[in-house]
């Protein structure tokens, strides 16, 4: 569901050679790597740790709203909740078939996960604790993925953008059912309306935050957007979301919890005002509200998932020799 830059490690330059050359060639001329083209050690490293984030964050993603598949309030937004939980694990298993490309392993990358050694984004780290929590998620985190999401469609790394095209075209779905659950309960009681108000005061910061943090913290970006990675920064997308998002909220009729945001005539777009970075490096760190519980519960999936993993490989095995006599 969600993608962010929050956790970012060391890039070095690509070394010199006529690979090296090729590669730059054909970056330069905004075609497609593809897995057994030759890349720089740091290319390939960047792309994993990003491309995994995203994998993982698409896994964890689904336990906030997962939180009330067995309370949703009619048949039908227990269907739409559960149609939406698919998705995204599905989004999980494209963004690991991509990362495996690039020679990494999936029960590696999930081991990483669950000893804390590599990160998801920021923004499951809150707890859902209304129905309206699920919409607001659908409206502002699927929102913001799109804005991150869209432009990695034309991501130089051919895995990555062509399983972006799909992830993105779910994710505008999800965040159209989020904003029709909210107008539906904007259109309810006075309870409701608050209900609703109340998610968006909590969620608002956190969907900012999801972005990474500002661009002069951010020491990755510019070489992520040579290399054609990224096609925006932090900030940009930031912007982009804020711009897009207001028109919105107004006419859902809610009230965005920030008192520094009024329309700038000079750059046509939207002022806003400075999330909490403090709060954004706390939960990166694993101490959040829900850090430990999130993965404690992905933990326990994978563990009780292991006697699967095992009879899967085991009629593989017995598949394999049979085809072979």
């Amino acid at each position: 569901m969600a993608l962010s830059t929050e956790a970012e490690g060391p890039i070095g330059p690509a070394e010199p050679s006529a690979p090296a050359e090729h590669f730059d060639a054909v970056i330069a001329a905004e075609q497609r790597i593809e897995p057994r083209d030759w890349m720089p050690d740091a290319y390939r490293a960047t792309l994993v740790r990003q491309i995994a984030q995203h994998a993982h964050s698409e896994i964890i993603g689904m336990q906030p709203e997962g939180n009330w598949l067995s309370r949703a309030p009619s048949l039908r937004r227990k269907a739409i909740l559960l149609a939406k939980a698919q998705d995204e694990a599905g989004h999980g298993l494209y963004l690991y078939a991509a990362a495996e490309t690039l020679g990494v392993d999936r029960a590696e990358l999930t081991e990483k996960l669950i000893s804390g050694r590599q990160k998801y984004s920021s923004i499951f780290n809150y707890p859902t604790l209304t129905f309206a929590d699920v919409g607001v998620i659908g409206w502002l985190v699927d929102g913001a993925a799109i804005c991150n999401q869209v432009p990695l469609c034309r991501c130089s790394y051919g895995p990555y953008a062509r399983a972006m095209v799909r992830v993105c075209k779910e994710e505008s779905f999800h965040q159209r059912q989020g904003y029709e659950l909210l107008m539906t309960l904007m259109r309810g009681t006075e309870a409701q309306r608050r209900m609703v108000q109340d998610a968006v005061d909590r969620w608002w910061w956190p969907s900012l935050m999801m972005f990474g943090p500002p661009d002069g913290d951010s020491p990755n970006t510019a070489q992520s957007m040579a290399w054609r990675i990224k096609r925006h920064t932090n900030d940009e997308l930031r912007q982009r979301f804020v711009d897009m998002t207001v028109p919105q909220a107004e006419h859902l009729g809610v009230t965005l919890p920030d008192p520094a945001l009024r329309w700038n005539e000079q750059r046509d777009s939207w002022d806003f005002g400075e999330p909490d970075w403090s709060e954004l490096q706390q939960v990166i760190k694993g101490q959040g509200p829900c850090n430990a519980q999130r993965i404690d519960r992905r933990r326990a999936a994978h563990e009780d998932g292991a006697w699967v993993r095992e009879a899967a490989t085991a009629y593989a095995d017995k598949s394999k020799g049979q085809s072979s006599e």
